[in-house]
């Protein structure tokens, strides 16, 4: 419709907790004046899955939807129930904005996730009805982070702590045994902070051996279709480390920092369609063999994160993309990639290409914990002394 000049929606901000206002406002630009029943707005959640399988032979689609919010509201104009009786009001032109606000549901709502088998999406929809007229409509998605994992529930603030064993046997002569013991401080954290693994390793073996740890994730996706339902796993490496090699007779006493990067929030039985939990797994490999010691430590990626007890230092907090090697950071949907335009110049094959998405999710990360506050702050008592 030419005389529609724009038609936008904006948001206060880009992401949102449970239990908050959402406030925005829809711009409408026209350029002559129109009838106009009503500007409609739905707010919307849901969950998407998709992919294909191989039936008998022949490649099916499989899919399932979850709705988490479902609410409507009309912001100028008339209700849709009173149908089509008396006068149709009309819209002067010019520039108009129209206030909004929804409560988001105080519910224990997945955070906003993007992979080519699974998407959940929070988004606003515009809809101006106009009379015998197909109805312009605008969208605005934003980010729900969730759900609510607090890294002081007294179940992640227990450390944990795991060991194993292996002993060599040739013949009648057993070998001196290898044992890895491993701790954490806790189990649950935030993107941005720091996991502290403490090592101990006691090599009486004859081959050399180095630490490895690996902080994986798993992506379990389900979609109801029969009695038992199709699955899909993925999984993937977010980070890895390795120690130095440890010489037989050798004993070792580590402590490995590792830095948590951006990722999707743990979500275990929150949404039907996808489960995605972490591990952290420690391995000691021998150099000769292969053949390694190996403990799991289950890890919970959490949206609130440690503070100090009985301190006024609050962690400083910023919202980012997830990396792109993990799910949630991989994947950019079609929807939301502008369209190449020829500007005139011609680009190297070999260049990588400026990707500007019109919607990406953001997680919780920190950018400077309680710990290394109330670090900073000894430090400057000890110099003013």
């Amino acid at each position: 419709m030419d005389y529609i000049k724009e038609l936008d929606i904006r948001l206060d901000k880009e992401f949102y907790y449970a239990g908050e206002i959402l406030v925005g406002r829809v711009i409408l630009d026209t350029s002559e004046n129109f009838k106009l029943k009503s500007i409609r707005l739905v707010l919307r959640g849901k969950a998407h899955a998709e992919w294909k399988v191989i039936v008998s032979g022949d490649k099916r689609t499989v899919k399932d939807d979850q709705y988490y919010i479902d609410e409507r509201a009309v912001i100028w104009g008339q209700q849709s129930n009173d149908g089509d009786h008396g006068t149709v009001p009309i819209l002067q032109r010019g520039h108009h904005e129209f206030p909004f606000r929804f409560c988001i549901p105080e519910t224990n709502l997945p955070c906003s996730f993007e992979s080519r088998a699974c998407q959940i999406r929070y988004y606003i929809k515009v809809t101006l009805d106009i009379p015998y007229a197909s109805p312009p409509q605008g969208i605005k998605y934003f980010t729900i982070i969730g759900p609510h994992i607090d890294c002081m529930e007294e179940q992640y603030l227990k450390p944990v702590s795991g060991q194993d064993k292996k002993v060599k046997c040739c013949l009648c002569c057993a070998k001196g045994p290898v044992t890895l013991s491993c701790s954490l401080e806790r189990s649950a954290y935030c993107c941005g902070e720091t996991l502290k693994l403490k090592a101990v390793i006691d090599n009486q073996g004859e081959d050399s051996a180095k630490l490895k740890v690996r902080l994986l994730q798993f992506c379990d996706f389900f979609v109801e279709r029969g009695v038992l339902g199709v699955t899909k796993d993925v999984e993937h490496l977010v980070l890895e480390y390795k120690g130095e090699s440890i010489n037989p007779t050798e004993k070792s006493d580590t402590v490995t920092n590792l830095r948590i990067p951006t990722l999707p929030t743990t979500m275990i039985n929150v949404c039907r369609l996808v489960q995605i939990y972490y591990q952290l797994v420690v391995c000691l490999e021998f150099d000769k063999t292969g053949d390694d010691l190996q403990i799991i430590f289950p890890i919970t990626i959490a949206t609130v994160p440690f503070r100090i007890p009985n301190s006024n230092l609050q962690p400083i907090l910023g919202y980012d993309l997830a990396c792109d090697h993990v799910e949630g950071g991989i994947y950019i949907g079609p929807e939301f990639l502008l369209g190449e335009v020829y500007d005139g110049f011609t680009s190297n094959e070999n260049e990588p290409r400026e990707i500007s998405p019109l919607y990406r999710p953001v997680y919780i990360t920190v950018i400077k914990s309680s710990q290394q506050m109330a670090s900073k702050s000894a430090d400057k008592r000890l110099n003013k002394n």
